[in-house]
């Protein structure tokens, strides 16, 4: 992986690259408007939303199989829902490219609204369960926009010493949609009473099942609201270019998938993001159940896995406005960040085997050795969307970060996959082995 400073000129031409698939593009007056700040706004609260949705059951998985008879497959399932709604990533990138963020953006709200609207139906048995997977569904389809479309959004409309900084919040907000529901689900639902050490009289099953359907219908309503404010004010583009590769023509739809699945650096770049951030992203989805055998409570999981995310959100944001201000130093952050978390998962996994390693098994090292993983893990996100955007243009941003998010995606569904039929008390070391 070259030094990325060799690209980052290429990204502010004074006049477009001229070659297959491409125009040529006379310097333009750029302008920084400040409804920019409205549009970001926007657009990561649905990613907010999203995040929520997708990470729902996971949390709350005693719960969930307390009232309504899911299994530990079930929740993994419902978990997988999301890697597979990317498998139509290409209509997706397609949309964006040809009309504008605003109508794949608005599909994508309609989904998750739709989806919400279905889960929250207060049926029984069966059918339940049914609206329940399709909900999750419908959410999935949400996430090639509003996984891949930050890096696009940034471009269109902030200055290039602002960009990173939009990418980061744009890019991680989803993240932090997750972290919310480790805290939101298990501090709303109960947890039953085998996951509990206090002795209290169990929550009843319509108790737990009426907690649950509070936290959906909240999710709705504000899914609901922010799907009403794109409708009503989402431009997908300024009237005049914040920059000129803004305003400058990119490569063809076609040509920029050939050029991408030709570009042996690219794909490196792409494999060294998509395994770790997808096989944590399918972990920590359902992180509760698999520290259950670690002896760690519905609660206490649920704020590990706030912390590791929401950590990785306010380090990532962090070190975009770092790199926003100097400039070239792009791969030396990312193998500072993957060196951590290489360490911190090896800590991890070494605490897990205390029976082979003798080493001492406190919750204290449990606890900081996880959070560490996702802290690394998910900082790294933002710049890496930064480092493929440099190394590929002209593509335009939301093919490229489709195209990557897409196998980030697949990591975490194969994991997902592999942990509906693997023993449950042997999940806690997977992600070791991939890592």
């Amino acid at each position: 992986m070259g030094a990325a400073s060799s690209t980052e000129a290429e990204r502010e031409p004074l006049l477009a690259p001229t070659s297959a698939g491409t125009t040529n593009s006379l310097p333009v007056n750029s302008r920084v408007y400040g409804r920019r700040w409205l549009v970001l706004t926007l657009f990561s609260l649905l990613a907010l939303m999203q995040g929520m949705v997708w990470n729902f059951w996971g949390p709350i998985q005693n719960s969930a199989v307390k009232a309504y008879g899911f299994t530990k497959s079930d929740i993994a399932v419902l978990v997988l829902w999301g890697p597979v709604g990317f498998f139509p990533w290409l209509l997706f990138m397609w949309l964006m490219d040809k009309k504008g963020l605003r109508a794949s953006l608005l599909l994508s709200a309609f989904f998750m609204l739709l989806g919400s609207t279905m889960r929250s139906i207060p049926l029984t048995d069966l059918h339940l369960r049914r609206l329940i997977h399709g909900g999750q569904f419908l959410n999935g389809l949400a996430g090639p926009t509003i996984m891949s479309a930050g890096p696009y959004l940034s471009t269109t409309w902030f200055a290039p010493d602002q960009r990173a900084t939009a990418t980061a919040v744009a890019s991680l907000f989803s993240y932090l949609g997750g972290a919310a529901s480790f805290i939101v689900g298990p501090l709303i639902v109960p947890a039953p009473n085998d996951s509990q050490t206090a002795t209290v009289a169990p929550p009843s099953t319509a108790f737990i099942q009426s907690r649950i359907q509070l936290v959906m219908y909240a999710e709705l309503a504000a899914i609901g609201v922010f799907f009403v404010a794109v409708l009503l004010y989402f431009p997908s583009r300024p009237p005049v270019p914040p920059s000129v590769a803004a305003a400058s023509q990119r490569l063809s739809y076609r040509s920029s998938i050939c050029r991408l699945l030709s570009n042996f650096r690219f794909l490196m770049i792409a494999l060294a993001y998509a395994v770790p951030t997808g096989v944590i992203g399918g972990w920590s989805g359902v992180l509760d159940m698999v520290l259950t055998p670690a002896k760690v409570s519905q609660v206490n999981a649920g704020w590990i896995g706030f912390w590791s995310t929401v950590g990785g959100c306010v380090f990532g944001i962090g070190m975009a406005r770092f790199a926003d201000s100097i400039r070239g130093m792009l791969k030396l952050i990312l193998v500072l960040m993957l060196a951590g978390a290489s360490l911190s998962s090896t800590w991890f996994t070494l605490t897990c085997l205390s029976t082979i390693t003798h080493l001492p098994v406190t919750a204290a090292i449990l606890y900081t050795s996880c959070i560490l993983v996702g802290i690394f893990v998910n900082s790294s996100v933002p710049i890496f969307f930064e480092l493929f955007i440099e190394t590929v243009y002209p593509v335009p941003e939301g093919i490229t970060c489709g195209v990557v998010t897409f196998l980030g995606n697949l990591a975490a569904g194969l994991l997902l996959f592999f942990l509906t039929f693997y023993p449950t008390r042997l999940e806690i070391y997977i992600f070791i082995q991939v890592n």
